[in-house]
């Protein structure tokens, strides 16, 4: 008769070897998928502020972790180099702006748009609102300030003439970064570079009231302010494909909830980041941020890269298709 006391410690190894056998499987796939977690180096165009939202709820909330993605956040030195450095793959992604994505496509730099970070133009033409600057019209022998000289006789020119005033009718002064202080001091009768959800903001805090015309509303194009770009090469389709899942996470949790996600934001860098400016910026760009990062208006730039060929700042008028490809 055989022992059933042996015979139960042999049945209790076999199973306890069998779980240890699960647990280290388990084990060993945990650790697969973490070796697997793909690295991705995101340039962004400037310091961390609040257009930059999405990217920092999606850190701070584990949605580029869920995705698989570490994704590692870097300020530029200069911020005209960030798609620069993906074109020569120094970094995986960048922030740039829908026009200098045009024209550095256009120059022949190997760069396409996977994402849209803020989905509406920014910039304006501003003036303070109790002096003499009603309209556009009223522009005629006045001074502009402008943060880097560029491409703004066509985007200011174009606003102008629907003011019925030439380009060559007003005066451009280069005031660099000091574009609200310059304003307010009267050094200039309007500024023309600042962000509607920043300068007029900061104009506010100081005690002065701005006025704003917005170029989509004066003949210019509508297009995206903040695009991310990648290498039109070397791109991993897959891994953009996930950072835009967790950045379209990050958007929807921001719109929903509003005052949690600017807690979590200045959480990120409270020094820098937790100040009223920054608060009311952030209010203003709610609505701003795009609600589906990947996806694909090609008319809309094909419609803006023709304005900027048809201004002469392009020589060669890229196609939409080539460089805004869909990664949904």
């Amino acid at each position: 008769m055989p022992d059933l006391g042996i015979a139960k410690k042999e049945n209790s190894l076999k199973k306890n070897k069998f779980i240890s056998a699960i647990a280290l499987a388990a084990s060993a796939f945990t650790f697969n998928v973490s070796a697997e977690e793909k690295n991705l180096t995101l340039m962004l165009d400037w310091f961390v502020n609040p257009n930059h939202g999405p990217i920092v709820i999606a850190k701070e909330r584990g949605y580029f972790k869920e995705e698989g993605l570490k994704v590692e956040v870097q300020e530029p030195a200069d911020p005209s180099t960030p798609p620069k450095l993906v074109a020569a793959n120094k970094v995986d992604l960048a922030i740039s702006y829908q026009p200098n994505l045009t024209i550095d496509v256009a120059a022949g730099l190997p760069l396409i748009r996977p994402a849209t970070l803020v989905a509406t133009p920014l910039n304006t033409l501003t003036v303070l609102k109790d002096k003499s600057v009603k309209n556009l019209s009223d522009l005629r022998g006045k001074k502009i300030g402008i943060a880097i000289a560029g491409n703004e006789e066509a985007t200011i020119g174009t606003m102008l003439e629907t003011g019925n005033v030439k380009y060559s009718d007003v005066e451009i002064i280069n005031v660099g970064w000091a574009l609200s202080s310059s304003l307010a001091s009267g050094k200039v009768d309007a500024i023309w570079g600042g962000f509607r959800n920043f300068e007029s903001n900061q104009l506010a805090l100081e005690g002065y009231e701005a006025k704003a015309f917005f170029p989509e509303e004066h003949g210019v194009p509508t297009y995206d302010e903040l695009v991310f770009v990648a290498n039109a090469k070397t791109h991993d389709k897959e891994a953009i494909k996930a950072f835009n899942r967790a950045l379209e996470k990050a958007t929807t949790y921001i719109v929903n909830h509003p005052k949690q996600s600017w807690n979590e934001f200045v959480a990120y860098s409270p020094d820098t980041l937790n100040n009223e400016l920054n608060k009311r910026a952030w209010n203003d760009t709610l609505t701003r941020f795009a609600l589906r990062p990947s996806a694909v208006d090609l008319k809309r730039y094909d419609d803006y890269a023709q304005f900027m060929y048809s201004q002469k700042i392009i020589e060669t008028l890229p196609k939409a298709k080539d460089y805004v490809p869909s990664f949904d």
